[in-house]
Formats: structure tokens, C-alpha cells, sequence
């Protein structure tokens, strides 16, 4: 059948085009819950999902209000994202809601709620005086099997009628998909605070095999020279010499480790962060450490940040274990992906053992790679050097 004049102007208003073997009002439902889908899917923390679901479900459901408890185990919210209501009023109504009335019916239900006038069913429990005055209502449980992740809360459709079963079901359909952004983004933040415990790791350990070693050697050679003064003025001065140079050498590494432990500055973008680290670190050693960028390069900062540290690491590799005479540092984009590669001229390792060697971080890299959906590997062999390539779809 035809489709109205209205009708297919309304899904054109709205980006959306005809579904195959589905109604026009099916295919425009199931469109934009694929949109609000995509657009929550885009981000990874926890608490950007959270928000973007609520605004997601808002505009979906074309609700005045909407709001998204995230459960905790004493009586309240961990979190609490509203849409609808400014800053200022926030602030006015006050503290988080408990887990009480219709809030905790729909907790312990677990089941969805639409009413007519929140007002007038039992479980309603008056709001504080700043809170805006809800009267349709539509909740719906964000689960994980069986364990409720949240609540999506809609009030106040904008057209007249209140909400209907139909839109019950579109939000349950919404909530679906949005208890696997909620997992995925949890997931993902537990494995961030893996990734930074495990680089804590390898900086203390940096720490201890580098700095420690060199300053216990440092005092030892220092007692022998003391104890020398007296007796041997010559071999006194040999001592003394040593100690200047693991003195130096010490604080080398440690300027090393303060380098990698400051905090990545991407303010003036990544291509441009990349340029100014390569200029240091050629200063900075006798190591000619180049970089090259063809164009541009605009990513997600959450994705420059990785890129930025994974460049870092493996530059430090080169300089650090390679016996590098150049280090080639490059930022293209080939395929519709940001390709990172630093190579280096130096001694190589068999990359078919891994990181046995247990100083050049690769799990930690790949890791960091994986986070930001790109691919990450290394070509090396004994004797000609090593190529370490990051790729990252834009």
C-alpha cells in the first residue's frame, strides 16, 4: 500500500527510509530505535552511556522528562542521570532518591510500570518542593539476565494521551540493547583499571631494576672510595670517577620514568603531541628519533591518549634495550585507518617468543590497542631491528 504524503515526509524529516516487510509506522519505530541504539553503542565510560541513554530514550519516546538509576546495596542510587531538568534545578531538588516508593516497586517488581497519573497510585511518595510535578509515567528495568542493571523513568509525554502500550514496547526494546552498552562499558572500564595497575606494575619495576640497582652500586663504590682516601689517593679518584658515572646514569633512568609517568598532553592534537616528543628525545639522546605525519590526523581523545602512549612505549623500547642508531616515528592514515609505526634500526628480538624479555611492555601495548578497537603488531628479528604498527579505524 501507498504510503501518505505526510507519512513519507515525516521519515524523511526524520533521516529514515522505507523498512523492508514492515509498515511505515514499524519501519520508523524500528529505525529510530536503531539510531538511539548506535548513538549510545558510540561511547565507551560508563557514565557517557548513562547519559546518552536517557537522552536517547527521551527523544524516542518524545517525553518532557526522563531519568536512569543505577542501583546501589545500601537503600540508594549509585548513579542518577535526568534529562529535562537544568543544572540549577537539580541543585534545588537536593540530594540522590532513595530506593522508596514507586522507585523501589519498581526495583523489587522488576517488571515494567505505565500510569496514567503517577499521583494517584499507592506507592507514590511526595517529590521535594523543587522537583517538577510528573504525571504520565513509564518505567522500564535495564536487565542482565536476571539481575537489574537500572531503571529507565519517562513522565510528561509531550503530545496528548500519556504513553501507550506501544510505547511500553519500544522502551523495553531500547532497554535491551541498552543493558549490553551498560555491560560493555563496565567491562571495559574494569579492564582500563586492569591496564593501569598493570602499568604500575612495570613502573615499579622499571624502578627497582634500573634506578635501585644503579643507586645501591653507586653507594657501595662510594664507601669503597671513602675507605680508600687514606690509603690509595689514586685508585681513591677511579672510585670517585664510577661514582659520577652511575650517578649520571641513575639519573638518566629516572628521568626516564618521570617522562613516561607525566601526564600525555594532547591540547594542541595528536600529530602535533607526536612532533614535540620525537624533537625531546632527539635532543635528549644520541639516538636520531625522526617523525613524519602526511596529514592531519583527528581520532576520539580517548583514542589519541592510547596512540600517544603506545608511541611513547615503544620509542622508549628503541632507545632503551635496541642500541637504535635512528628510530623512524610515523602517523598516516591509509584504508580509512590511522596507522602508527615506529621502527627502529637496532638489534631486534625473535618476535615469535613474545615479550619474553619482559621489558618492552607488548602485552601491555596490544592490550591498549584493543581498547580503542584498534589492531596492534610487531615485526622483529634478530640482528635487523624492529617495527611495531598500530591500526586504528577512524
Amino acid at each position: 500500500m501507498r504510503a501518505s504524503k505526510g507519512a513519507r515526509r515525516g521519515r524523511r524529516e526524520a533521516g529514515m527510509g522505507d523498512a523492508e516487510g514492515l509498515g511505515a509506522g514499524q519501519g520508523a519505530t524500528l529505525h529510530a530505535v536503531s539510531s538511539a541504539v548506535l548513538a549510545v553503542t558510540r561511547h565507551l565510560s560508563v557514565h557517557e552511556v548513562l547519559q546518552v541513554i536517557v537522552r536517547a530514550a527521551a527523544q524516542l519516546l518524545d517525553a518532557r522528562y526522563a531519568a536512569l538509576g543505577v542501583p546501589d546495596d545500601e537503600g540508594s542510587f549509585a548513579e542518577f542521570v535526568v534529562e529535562g531538568v537544568s543544572e540549577e534545578e537539580w541543585e534545588r531538588i537536593g540530594p540522590l532518591p532513595r530506593q522508596h516508593g514507586m522507585l523501589a516497586a519498581m526495583l523489587h517488581g522488576d517488571t515494567p510500570k505505565r500510569l496514567a497519573d503517577i499521583r494517584r497510585e499507592p506507592e507514590f511518595e511526595g517529590w521535594p518542593v523543587a522537583h517538577p510535578v510528573l504525571k504520565d509515567f513509564l518505567g522500564v528495568p535495564i536487565k542482565d539476565g536476571e539481575d537489574v542493571l537500572g531503571i529507565i523513568f519517562l513522565a510528561n509525554k509531550k503530545r496528548p494521551g500519556g504513553f501507550t502500550q506501544d510505547d511500553q514496547d519500544v522502551l523495553a526494546l531500547f532497554a535491551a540493547h541498552a543493558a549490553i552498552a551498560m555491560a560493555n562499558a563496565r567491562l571495559y572500564e574494569h579492564n582500563r583499571e586492569l591496564t593501569v595497575v598493570a602499568e604500575r606494575n612495570r613502573l615499579a619495576r622499571e624502578l627497582h631494576d634500573a634506578v635501585a640497582q644503579k643507586l645501591f652500586s653507586l653507594r657501595l663504590t662510594a664507601r669503597t672510595a671513602s675507605a680508600l682516601a687514606d690509603k690509595d689517593p689514586v685508585r681513591t679518584v677511579q672510585e670517585l670517577e664510577q661514582v659520577e658515572r652511575l650517578a649520571a646514569d641513575a639519573l638518566a633512568e629516572l628521568r626516564a620514568v618521570i617522562f613516561e609517568l607525566r601526564p600525555a598532553d594532547l591540547a594542541d592534537g595528536l600529530v602535533a603531541s607526536l612532533r614535540k616528543h620525537a624533537e625531546v628525545l632527539d635532543r635528549a639522546h644520541e639516538t636520531a628519533v625522526r617523525f613524519t605525519a602526511a596529514e592531519p590526523v583527528v581520532l576520539a581523545e580517548e583514542q589519541e591518549a592510547v596512540v600517544l602512549r603506545i608511541a611513547q612505549e615503544a620509542v622508549y623500547n628503541a632507545l632503551r634495550h635496541a642500541g637504535a642508531g635512528t628510530v623512524d616515528v610515523s602517523l598516516l592514515v591509509r584504508d580509512g585507518s590511522a596507522v602508527l609505526e615506529v621502527a627502529d634500526d637496532g638489534s631486534g628480538f625473535d618476535a615469535s617468543e613474545g615479550d619474553q624479555q619482559g621489558g618492552l611492555g607488548l602485552a601491555s601495548m596490544r592490550d591498549r590497542a584493543c581498547s580503542i578497537g584498534g589492531t596492534f603488531g610487531v615485526d622483529a628479528a634478530p640482528g635487523r631491528g624492529t617495527r611495531v604498527r598500530l591500526e586504528v579505524p577512524l
